[in-house]
């Protein structure tokens, strides 16, 4: 299986501009609550174009940012950058006051045996913070020009989550078992916090799911949308008159 979203794509620095704005103020804000952490060692799995690694630094942390491609890592951040296979290296030398995942496990198909790895590899006290989506609860349409545009979108959705996604190795599910396996881990004080927000055409929660769909057209196309319907869906992502709700963020905590 072959993950949907690599940064070899012309549309991955669109994807880690969007995630940014949606989220970097939400996990920057969830971390900031679990405790003094930000300020030690910190490990930014998956880092994407590095936005929580830069603030991560900021806050006084020595960060090490590592993704399987790095090409779209700073490598003046202020951050450590490394070129890393979470699933077939070891994990970079800890122990690890903060450990932070982002839209990562989900794509992993061992990502039950990723964790508690992670979860050996945290500092007495440290946490492991994993976020992620719980992508089959249908993202909701909260306003749509027509009824006929609303059920394109629904229709893309539902292709999304159930074939295109699942076909390289996502599952959609895994953010409400996070919890458990966190206490599985042997990890304690678990919490689980759920985000989401609506999103109007042109912001940046709809913008992504547009280069979600630039990035996987022929899997849409071989899943059986046509290009009209398509071609439809990425219209109304620029449209301010169509209002999403993406889909639920959960940002799941454990201590050591």
């Amino acid at each position: 299986m072959t993950y949907a979203f690599g940064n070899a794509d012309a549309e991955a620095a669109n994807r880690h501009r969007h995630l940014a704005a949606m989220f970097d103020d939400f996990s920057t804000a969830r971390i900031a609550g679990l405790g003094g952490v930000t300020n030690k060692r910190c490990l930014e799995l998956g880092a994407g174009g590095g936005s929580m690694a830069a603030r991560l630094a900021a806050l006084g942390g020595e960060v090490l940012a590592t993704d399987l491609d790095v090409r779209h890592l700073p490598r003046d951040g202020g951050f450590g950058v490394l070129e890393h296979d979470l699933q077939r290296e070891p994990l970079p030398p800890g122990p690890w006051d903060l450990i932070h995942a982002r839209l990562l496990l989900l794509h992993l198909p061992d990502r039950e045996a990723v964790l508690k790895r992670l979860a050996a590899a945290l500092a007495p006290g440290g946490v492991l913070l994993i976020e992620d989506f719980y992508s089959t609860i249908r993202m909701g349409v909260l306003r749509a020009p027509t009824p006929a545009d609303a059920a394109v979108y629904n229709a893309y959705h539902d292709t999304l989550v159930d074939r295109v996604l699942p076909a390289r190795g996502n599952d959609g599910t895994w953010a409400g078992r996070a919890h458990a396996a966190m206490l599985d881990a042997g990890l304690t004080g678990v919490t689980t916090e759920v985000h989401a927000r609506s999103w109007p055409g042109g912001s940046p929660g709809a913008l992504l799911q547009a280069a979600n769909i630039v990035q996987q057209r022929p899997a849409f196309r071989d899943a059986g949308m046509s290009d009209a319907d398509i071609d439809r869906v990425l219209a109304l992502m620029n449209d301010p008159e169509m209002v999403i709700r993406a889909h639920l963020l959960y940002s799941t905590a454990g201590f050591a």
